[in-house]
């Protein structure tokens, strides 16, 4: 029988380093910076054009990269604008548990103040509600970016309010919502009034007795 001395077989190629190794397809990783930068030009261009005229070769163009770039993180400009909508809502944040119900409503509003301040509340959200009237895509996709959140949280204020004893069972978190947002929104964005500290007092006072009134 032959044998073969392992010290006279010729080795065979050494593994290359892990590091040459070529990634697969598809991992590259995103910069960041070129993430923030097409995010800017999001913002740039819905101001210049508006939702319905926006394109992707414009918000390249203004970003300073290429199409790809962008397609590589969005695969449309709607799903670019909701991921910018999402980045400002308030679905990550806890519901507020100051022990009382005015203490719980105050709380959100100066949570959605602080919101509806930023330039993506006041110049990309109502250009959106606009499409979401002709487009029924865009409307169910803009009420799961902007409205999930603050159910969550409204739900969570009432459903505390009942257990304390200060609402009756079976108020509706939606009508605290509306009580509470309607206004806010309507002065911020809107009308784009200044919201000072003595205007949420008030307003959280009169959610307060609606809520109290409706429930009784």
């Amino acid at each position: 029988m032959t044998t073969t001395d392992p010290a006279t077989t010729a080795p065979g190629p050494a593994p290359a380093p892990a590091a040459a190794r070529r990634a697969p397809a598809g991992a590259a990783v995103l910069r960041e910076d070129v993430t923030e930068a097409i995010r800017a030009a999001v913002l740039d261009e819905l101001a210049a054009v508006g939702f319905s005229r926006m394109s992707i070769e414009g918000i390249a163009r203004r970003a300073g990269v290429g199409k790809t770039a962008v397609y590589r993180r969005w695969k449309s400009k709607l799903h670019l604008v909701l991921d910018l909508v999402g980045a400002f809502a308030v679905d990550g944040l806890p519901v507020p548990a100051t022990g009382s119900l005015y203490g719980d409503v105050r709380a959100l509003l100066e949570v959605m103040s602080h919101v509806l301040r930023h330039p993506v509340a006041s110049a990309v959200i109502p250009d959106l509600l606009v499409e979401a009237a002709r487009n029924p895509e865009i409307a169910d996709a803009v009420r799961g970016a902007l409205l999930e959140g603050e159910r969550r949280m409204a739900q969570g204020i009432v459903s505390e309010a009942v257990a304390r004893g200060e609402l009756a069972e079976g108020t509706d978190p939606g009508r605290a919502l509306d009580l509470a947002i309607g206004p806010l929104y309507w002065r911020q964005v809107v009308v784009r009034e200044a919201v000072p500290t003595e205007y949420l007092d008030d307003l959280a006072r009169s959610v307060v007795a609606g809520l109290t009134a409706a429930s009784a």
